[in-house]
């Protein structure tokens, strides 16, 4: 990145730069403690380079782990020198070929982008937050139960 029009908090949102960010954060999520944000970035990501016609969707594959080992297909989309699978939609089932067994021999090219460097070009493109931490209604900490005598109040 250059200094002149670029400053450290606005990435490059070239194909290949975002394609790069993607496989980056798909590829850390896979092993990250909680990887539900870093997933829904990927999936956001995805989605608005399929709306603006930088990505497409190429076909279905089966997918390498399964839930409950139930056989189930995932659709793979090519972004710039990048290919990813996301879930299917129904529409997919009906408007995609069914490629079969996914091939383990293609891979990815491999990147030198920084975790941090890759949410940050994933937020300025899909405009979606890091959650700060506080707890939500559907993710909260674990409290020990609190035991009162009989007759007591709890507040």
């Amino acid at each position: 990145m250059n200094s002149d029009n670029n400053t450290a908090d606005q990435p490059q949102l070239t194909i290949e730069n975002l394609a790069q960010a993607i496989f980056i954060v798909n590829r850390h999520a896979k092993t990250a403690p909680n990887p539900k944000y870093l997933y829904r970035l990927k999936q956001e990501a995805l989605t608005k380079l399929l709306k603006e016609g930088k990505a497409k969707k190429i076909g279905m594959h089966f997918s390498q782990n399964p839930k409950r080992s139930q056989q189930q297909s995932d659709v793979l989309v090519v972004c710039g020198n990048y290919s990813f699978h996301i879930p299917p939609t129904k529409k997919d089932f009906e408007s995609l070929p069914h490629l079969g067994k996914l091939d383990s021999s293609v891979r990815n090219p491999k990147s030198r982008l920084s975790l941090g460097q890759a949410k940050k070009v994933l937020i300025a493109y899909t405009g979606i937050k890091e959650d700060d931490g506080t707890p939500r209604n559907s993710s909260r900490t674990y409290q020990k139960p609190v035991f009162k005598k009989l007759g007591e109040s709890f507040f």
